[in-house]
C-alpha cells in the first residue's frame, strides 16, 4: 500500500536496441550497447545532435499505430527508433526523466513521423501522430552500458 503523497512507478522493460551507422542505412539489431552523454547509443549516426541523441519507441505505441492500418506484422524496426520498451508508458513533457538500467534519459521532444513511414507502409506516417505514438527523442543525463530486459522506470524528484 503506497503511503500519502508517495508517488507510484510504472516499470516496464527494454525489449529492443537499434542502431544506424548513416541516415538511410538499415536497422542493426543488439543485445547490449553503450550509451554516453556525449555519442548517444555507440555506433550510431544521431549521437552527434544536441538534442536527438536517442529515440525511444514504447511497444503498445508502435502496435496500435500498425493495428490501425491493418499491418500488425510490422516490425518494430521500420520506425527506425534506437530503443523499445514495453509496459511503460513514454512521458510526453519535455524535460521528464526516465531510466532504462542505469541509462537516464530526458525527453527533448516528440520523434515526429516522417515520409519514410509512408514509404514503409501507406497511412503509416498519420497512424503514428496521434499521443506521440512515434516516440520520444531524448538527451542522455548519464550514460549507462543497458541490455535488453532492463527494467524501465520514471526517475523522481527526492
Amino acid at each position: 500500500m503506497s503511503r500519502p503523497g508517495e508517488q507510484k512507478q510504472t516499470t516496464g522493460k527494454l525489449i529492443g536496441i537499434g542502431r544506424k551507422a548513416a541516415p538511410h542505412a538499415p536497422v542493426e539489431t543488439l543485445d547490449l550497447v553503450a550509451v554516453s552523454t556525449d555519442f548517444g547509443i555507440e555506433g550510431d549516426h544521431r549521437g552527434k545532435l544536441k538534442k536527438r541523441k536517442v529515440t525511444v519507441l514504447a511497444l503498445e505505441d508502435w502496435q496500435a499505430a500498425c493495428n490501425d492500418i491493418g499491418r500488425p506484422d510490422l516490425d518494430w524496426t521500420v520506425r527506425r527508433a534506437n530503443l523499445l520498451v514495453s509496459g511503460f508508458a513514454l512521458p510526453h513533457e519535455v524535460g521528464t526523466q526516465f531510466a532504462i538500467g542505469d541509462l537516464v534519459l530526458e525527453v527533448s521532444g516528440e520523434t515526429d513521423p516522417c515520409k519514410r513511414m509512408e514509404e514503409a507502409a501507406t497511412g503509416l506516417e498519420e497512424a503514428l501522430r496521434p499521443n506521440w505514438r512515434g516516440g520520444v527523442t531524448c538527451r542522455v543525463i548519464k550514460g549507462a552500458e543497458i541490455a535488453i530486459g532492463a527494467p524501465v522506470c520514471r526517475v523522481t524528484a527526492g
